[in-house]
């Protein structure tokens, strides 16, 4: 690893990517800490653990937690990333049931380029709904954002404003990242917000001084790392479908007659089934502070944020979007149309569409279980906080730790397709 490293520092074009990185992501955390002009920083300060609201403290933690507590303190990043990632879902599934955007994606990077365009003007959209939302939240507060004595309505569009503009900016800075930078800039920044209310969920959960509740962090701090093992050999895992190529004569070479195999990885989806499904389940607590005093807007929104429901609904949606973002992201008609046309087979199965419904089987067959071991990995901390109230399993569950390992797994692998460019060695033997 520390060789890896080294190597990495050597070549002065990842070195600068590397820089570039770390440069932006300090930005990002310094924004987190600016304060919304014209509300009351002070008044603001820890109002999330102290308020009686069960959507602001238990929907909105999610948010919180993706934002790096931009969200409690009110903040011009406060709104996250959450509006690119919502964006990004809608975009995703319309892919599935528009044909025309369906061709766009299939177009190469023009057309690419043309849904991440689409995904800026959503995103932009998204983000003006949310700020007119928690806009609404935070006066539910009852906190006096009018201490300058200026009209109300000018306050409000500052704040909306404000927020909207932090939103497009973490587009911008996520976006930089991917195109000049090392990994997927979105990912990075979530990476970046969870590590950084780590120290504070560690404190919290020991702040009583209470014997029992360290040596439960503790525990629960063990398991965490005893967990991270087990992500890595699922995420690094493969299930290897052997190919064969014909013996052909191209001019006077004869070309084929080697044998390799077609990788399909494990856990396909990744992370995002996760990301996915909580951004749908918190959507109506976006929707209900919109509606404070509406009783039955504000069970629902509690409903599906927290306790049993939530908990079978993050099952349910989780292994739905593993097949459906799998289904996204590797398509098996087009597999074996290429093998072939490449004059690949797989041995025993004949090629076309055979293959096709051979690959297809063997996909289903490993997405199963890596999906309820997603599920798992979502819903058993959240069950344990209930029960515990643990602040360390809230902030740092199955969910943070499995982004992070993520993250951290495509960062790296993106460094040694790099390192493998130059002839140095990687990270992985």
């Amino acid at each position: 690893m520390l060789t890896g490293l080294k190597n990495a520092f050597r070549i002065k074009e990842l070195r600068g990517k590397i820089m570039f990185t770390i440069a932006m992501l300090v930005l990002y955390r310094i924004g987190a800490h600016v304060p919304v002009p014209g509300i009351p920083f002070q008044g603001m300060l820890g109002l999330f653990e102290s308020t009686s609201n069960e959507v602001a403290s238990g929907a909105m933690a999610l948010l919180n937690l993706f934002s790096g507590g931009a969200l409690s303190y009110v903040s011009v990043f406060s709104l996250g990333i959450m509006p690119y990632i919502t964006s990004s879902i809608i975009l995703q599934m319309l892919q599935a049931v528009v044909p025309s955007l369906h061709e766009l994606a299939r177009e190469g990077e023009v057309g690419q380029q043309k849904i991440t365009q689409y995904s800026r003007y959503l995103t932009l959209a998204l983000a003006i709904l949310n700020g007119i939302g928690y806009l609404f939240l935070f006066k539910s507060f009852g906190i006096d954002f009018n201490g300058a004595g200026a009209p109300e309505i000018i306050f409000d569009i500052m704040i909306v404003g404000t927020l909207v503009a932090g939103a497009m900016l973490i587009m911008w800075i996520g976006e930089l990242i991917t195109q000049r930078g090392i990994g997927n800039g979105m990912s990075l920044i979530i990476f970046a917000n969870i590590m950084a209310g780590l120290p504070q969920a560690i404190f919290s959960s020991v702040a009583g001084g209470n014997t029992g509740d360290a040596i439960l962090t503790a525990v629960i701090f063990v398991i965490i790392l005893a967990i991270i093992p087990l992500i890595v050999f699922i995420e690094r895992g493969q299930r290897r479908i052997p190919v064969s190529y014909a013996k052909r004569v191209v001019g006077r070479r004869i070309m084929g007659g080697q044998s390799t195999y077609l990788p399909i990885k494990v856990n396909t989806a990744g992370v995002i089934p996760i990301i996915f499904a909580s951004a749908l389940l918190y959507f109506p607590a976006q929707i209900a502070v919109f509606f404070p005093g509406v009783g039955w807007v504000q069970a629902v929104a509690g409903a599906l944020s927290s306790g049993w429901l939530n908990w079978i609904l993050n099952v349910v949606l989780i292994v739905f979007f593993a097949y459906f973002y799998t289904s996204m992201v590797f398509n098996p008609d087009d597999t074996a149309e290429n093998l072939k046309k490449q004059g690949g087979f797989i041995p025993g199965v004949r090629p076309g569409r055979n293959t096709a419904l051979y690959i297809k089987n063997a996909l289903n067959k490993i997405t199963l279980p890596s999906a309820v071991f997603l599920a798992l990995i979502a819903i058993v901390p959240s069950i344990v906080f209930s029960f515990t109230g643990n602040t360390l399993v809230q902030a740092f569950g199955g969910t943070s730790v499995l982004i992070m390992v993520g993250v951290v797994l495509d960062t790296i692998s993106k460094v040694e397709s790099q390192l493998k460019m130059y002839d140095y060695d990687g990270f992985f033997k």
